[in-house]
Protein backbone atom coordinates (compact mmCIF):
# COMPACT_ATOMS: atom_id res chain seq x y z
CA UNK A 1 0.00 0.00 0.00
CA UNK A 2 2.98 2.37 0.73
CA UNK A 3 4.18 1.61 -2.66
CA UNK A 4 1.21 2.45 -4.62
CA UNK A 5 1.21 5.80 -2.33
CA UNK A 6 4.63 6.67 -2.98
CA UNK A 7 4.05 5.39 -7.05
CA UNK A 8 0.94 7.75 -7.50
CA UNK A 9 2.62 10.71 -5.75
CA UNK A 10 5.16 11.24 -7.76
CA UNK A 11 3.40 11.39 -11.24
CA UNK A 12 0.59 13.52 -9.55
CA UNK A 13 3.40 16.13 -8.09
CA UNK A 14 4.65 16.20 -11.59
CA UNK A 15 1.99 16.66 -13.50
CA UNK A 16 0.52 19.83 -11.18
CA UNK A 17 4.47 21.18 -11.73
CA UNK A 18 3.48 20.61 -15.39
CA UNK A 19 0.45 22.54 -15.22
CA UNK A 20 1.51 25.19 -13.28
CA UNK A 21 3.87 25.95 -16.08
CA UNK A 22 1.60 25.87 -19.09
CA UNK A 23 0.06 29.43 -18.33
CA UNK A 24 2.94 30.79 -18.78
CA UNK A 25 4.01 29.49 -21.90
CA UNK A 26 0.85 30.45 -23.59
CA UNK A 27 0.73 34.09 -22.20
CA UNK A 28 1.96 36.25 -24.97
CA UNK A 29 4.30 39.38 -23.87
CA UNK A 30 7.57 40.71 -24.83
CA UNK A 31 9.99 42.89 -23.44
CA UNK A 32 7.95 45.93 -25.33
CA UNK A 33 4.97 44.92 -23.69
CA UNK A 34 1.31 43.71 -24.23
CA UNK A 35 0.00 44.12 -27.77
CA UNK A 36 -2.71 46.81 -28.69
CA UNK A 37 -5.15 46.11 -31.00
CA UNK A 38 -6.56 49.12 -32.59
CA UNK A 39 -9.60 49.07 -34.93
CA UNK A 40 -9.01 49.61 -38.49
CA UNK A 41 -5.88 47.80 -38.60
CA UNK A 42 -4.84 45.02 -40.88
CA UNK A 43 -4.63 44.21 -44.50
CA UNK A 44 -8.65 45.72 -45.17
CA UNK A 45 -6.93 49.08 -43.75
CA UNK A 46 -3.34 49.29 -45.79
CA UNK A 47 -3.01 50.06 -49.22
CA UNK A 48 -2.33 48.52 -52.21
CA UNK A 49 -2.33 48.57 -56.36
CA UNK A 50 -6.02 49.89 -56.59
CA UNK A 51 -6.63 51.93 -53.33
CA UNK A 52 -4.74 54.60 -51.31
CA UNK A 53 -5.63 54.29 -48.14
CA UNK A 54 -5.03 55.98 -44.13
CA UNK A 55 -6.06 55.57 -40.55
CA UNK A 56 -6.26 58.14 -37.96
CA UNK A 57 -6.40 58.73 -34.68
CA UNK A 58 -7.60 61.80 -32.33
CA UNK A 59 -8.02 62.00 -28.06
CA UNK A 60 -9.65 65.06 -26.45
CA UNK A 61 -11.85 65.88 -23.85
CA UNK A 62 -14.05 67.58 -26.82
CA UNK A 63 -15.39 64.51 -29.28
CA UNK A 64 -15.47 67.26 -32.34
CA UNK A 65 -12.06 67.93 -31.67
CA UNK A 66 -11.03 64.35 -31.63
CA UNK A 67 -13.07 63.48 -34.73
CA UNK A 68 -11.10 66.74 -36.04
CA UNK A 69 -7.22 65.33 -35.37
CA UNK A 70 -8.10 61.94 -36.29
CA UNK A 71 -9.54 63.36 -39.87
CA UNK A 72 -6.10 65.09 -40.31
CA UNK A 73 -3.92 61.94 -39.75
CA UNK A 74 -5.77 59.91 -41.77
CA UNK A 75 -5.72 62.33 -44.76
CA UNK A 76 -1.75 63.14 -44.08
CA UNK A 77 -1.33 59.67 -44.15
CA UNK A 78 -3.09 59.55 -47.48
CA UNK A 79 -1.20 62.58 -48.71
CA UNK A 80 2.37 61.05 -47.30
CA UNK A 81 1.23 57.72 -49.38
CA UNK A 82 0.06 59.94 -52.79
CA UNK A 83 3.62 62.23 -53.30
CA UNK A 84 5.55 59.10 -52.24
CA UNK A 85 4.19 57.54 -55.28
CA UNK A 86 3.80 60.10 -57.36
CA UNK A 87 7.72 60.63 -56.40
CA UNK A 88 8.84 57.27 -56.93
CA UNK A 89 6.92 57.10 -60.59
CA UNK A 90 7.88 60.35 -61.59
CA UNK A 91 11.71 59.59 -60.54
CA UNK A 92 11.51 56.08 -62.66
CA UNK A 93 9.84 57.68 -65.53
CA UNK A 94 11.91 60.57 -65.90
CA UNK A 95 15.44 58.64 -65.49
CA UNK A 96 14.50 56.06 -67.71
CA UNK A 97 13.02 58.85 -70.50
CA UNK A 98 16.37 61.10 -69.64
CA UNK A 99 14.44 64.10 -70.57
CA UNK A 100 15.92 67.76 -70.65
CA UNK A 101 13.07 69.16 -68.05
CA UNK A 102 13.15 66.33 -66.22
CA UNK A 103 13.84 68.44 -62.52
CA UNK A 104 11.16 71.05 -63.76
CA UNK A 105 8.38 68.35 -64.51
CA UNK A 106 9.37 66.20 -61.16
CA UNK A 107 9.11 69.94 -59.19
CA UNK A 108 5.64 70.74 -61.27
CA UNK A 109 4.47 67.17 -59.86
CA UNK A 110 4.97 67.62 -55.98
CA UNK A 111 3.65 70.82 -56.40
CA UNK A 112 0.46 69.50 -57.92
CA UNK A 113 0.24 66.70 -55.36
CA UNK A 114 0.40 69.75 -52.69
CA UNK A 115 -2.03 71.54 -54.36
CA UNK A 116 -4.31 68.17 -54.96
CA UNK A 117 -4.54 66.91 -50.91
CA UNK A 118 -5.17 70.61 -49.99
CA UNK A 119 -8.99 70.49 -51.52
CA UNK A 120 -11.56 68.31 -51.03
CA UNK A 121 -11.48 65.50 -52.89
CA UNK A 122 -14.38 63.70 -54.60
CA UNK A 123 -14.04 60.10 -54.29
CA UNK A 124 -12.36 60.37 -50.99
CA UNK A 125 -14.46 57.64 -48.70
CA UNK A 126 -14.56 57.28 -45.16
CA UNK A 127 -14.69 53.43 -44.54
CA UNK A 128 -15.38 53.45 -40.78
CA UNK A 129 -15.34 55.69 -37.73
CA UNK A 130 -14.88 54.60 -34.13
CA UNK A 131 -15.57 56.52 -30.74
CA UNK A 132 -14.57 55.48 -27.00
CA UNK A 133 -15.14 57.54 -24.29
CA UNK A 134 -12.79 56.99 -21.15
CA UNK A 135 -14.60 57.35 -17.90
CA UNK A 136 -11.45 57.98 -15.72
CA UNK A 137 -9.94 60.62 -18.25
CA UNK A 138 -12.83 62.19 -19.21
CA UNK A 139 -10.90 61.77 -23.33
CA UNK A 140 -12.87 61.09 -26.18
CA UNK A 141 -10.51 58.65 -28.68
CA UNK A 142 -11.57 58.79 -31.74
CA UNK A 143 -10.48 56.37 -35.33
CA UNK A 144 -11.14 56.98 -38.87
CA UNK A 145 -10.54 55.08 -42.13
CA UNK A 146 -10.47 56.59 -45.51
CA UNK A 147 -9.69 55.41 -48.68
CA UNK A 148 -9.59 56.59 -52.38
CA UNK A 149 -9.57 54.75 -55.55
CA UNK A 150 -5.66 55.35 -57.28
CA UNK A 151 -7.08 55.61 -60.79
CA UNK A 152 -9.55 58.30 -59.48
CA UNK A 153 -6.97 59.65 -57.63
CA UNK A 154 -4.98 59.89 -60.52
CA UNK A 155 -7.40 61.13 -63.05
CA UNK A 156 -7.98 64.04 -60.72
CA UNK A 157 -4.55 64.91 -60.98
CA UNK A 158 -4.61 64.94 -64.84
CA UNK A 159 -7.62 67.63 -64.06
CA UNK A 160 -6.00 69.80 -61.88
CA UNK A 161 -3.09 69.78 -63.87
CA UNK A 162 -4.71 70.58 -67.06
CA UNK A 163 -6.45 73.84 -65.12
CA UNK A 164 -2.85 74.65 -63.57
CA UNK A 165 -1.22 78.16 -65.81
CA UNK A 166 2.10 77.28 -63.98
CA UNK A 167 2.52 73.90 -66.21
CA UNK A 168 3.54 74.41 -69.82
CA UNK A 169 2.52 72.54 -72.77
CA UNK A 170 5.52 69.86 -72.25
CA UNK A 171 5.44 69.55 -68.77
CA UNK A 172 1.72 68.39 -69.35
CA UNK A 173 2.42 66.11 -71.94
CA UNK A 174 4.86 64.31 -69.79
CA UNK A 175 2.74 64.37 -66.90
CA UNK A 176 0.15 62.94 -68.61
CA UNK A 177 2.09 60.14 -70.64
CA UNK A 178 2.87 59.42 -66.20
CA UNK A 179 -0.59 59.20 -65.00
CA UNK A 180 -1.79 57.61 -67.79
CA UNK A 181 0.53 54.69 -67.15
CA UNK A 182 -0.52 54.60 -63.07
CA UNK A 183 -4.21 54.37 -64.60
CA UNK A 184 -4.08 51.87 -66.65
CA UNK A 185 -1.75 49.78 -63.84
CA UNK A 186 -4.29 50.65 -61.03
CA UNK A 187 -7.81 49.47 -62.91
CA UNK A 188 -5.47 46.59 -64.20
CA UNK A 189 -5.61 45.42 -60.60
CA UNK A 190 -9.05 46.33 -60.08
CA UNK A 191 -10.45 43.36 -63.26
Amino acid sequence: MKTLRHSLTLPFLMMMALASTLPACTKKSSPAGTKVKQPFSGNAYESNNRFFRGTGQGVSVKQNIARSKADLDAKNQLAAQVGTNVKAVSDQYLGQTENATAADVADKFQTLVREVMSTELADLRKTGEETYFNETTKDYTVYVAYEIKKAAMFRFMKKQARTNAKISEQELKVMDEILDQQIKLAEAEGE
